[in-house]
């Protein structure tokens, strides 16, 4: 069965008594060895909402409460990459990524292994420079805009 073209983003972040950090993910080198935050795919019939619980779990450890996330109000549409528009439906080219942010209870994780081989914690500037897609970057300043309205 073809993967959707249909995907989730979260944002994890701490409130540390420095300030707000980010946590940021390096991509093992197979997927690209690219510096990203939480994402994934939806799985058949699943929601936005249960496939960010579902990625945030995977890829962190951390399991959360649907009512936990805030939703950024962020879609980021992208053309998916030549190496992976095999995974796709042939007339498949973009993919639809609906964002999140999510507040962390600590800074410590559980990295999934298979996906991830580092993991930082970053004030947003550095977040920004690591981050390698352009839809990291809009999601993380939407969390920062988000977040300076409460």
């Amino acid at each position: 069965m073809p993967k959707q073209p249909r995907s989730v983003q979260v944002v994890v972040f701490f409130e540390d008594v420095g300030g707000r950090v980010y946590l940021m993910l390096r991509r093992i080198a197979r997927y690209g060895g690219h510096w990203q935050t939480v994402t994934g795919s939806l799985e058949p019939d699943e929601s936005h909402l249960a496939a960010a619980r579902r990625e945030l779990s995977e890829e962190t450890g951390i399991t959360a409460d649907a009512k936990e996330f805030i939703d950024l109000h962020l879609v980021n549409t992208f053309q998916i990459a030549p190496e992976w528009r095999h995974r796709y439906a042939p007339e498949i080219t973009h993919n639809e990524e609906v964002c999140f942010a999510f507040a962390a209870p600590g800074r410590e994780i559980s990295m999934e292994p298979s996906e991830h081989d580092q993991y930082c914690w970053l004030q947003y500037q550095s977040a920004l420079q690591i981050a390698y897609w352009e839809s990291t970057r809009l999601a993380l300043a939407a969390t920062e805009a988000a977040l300076a309205k409460c």
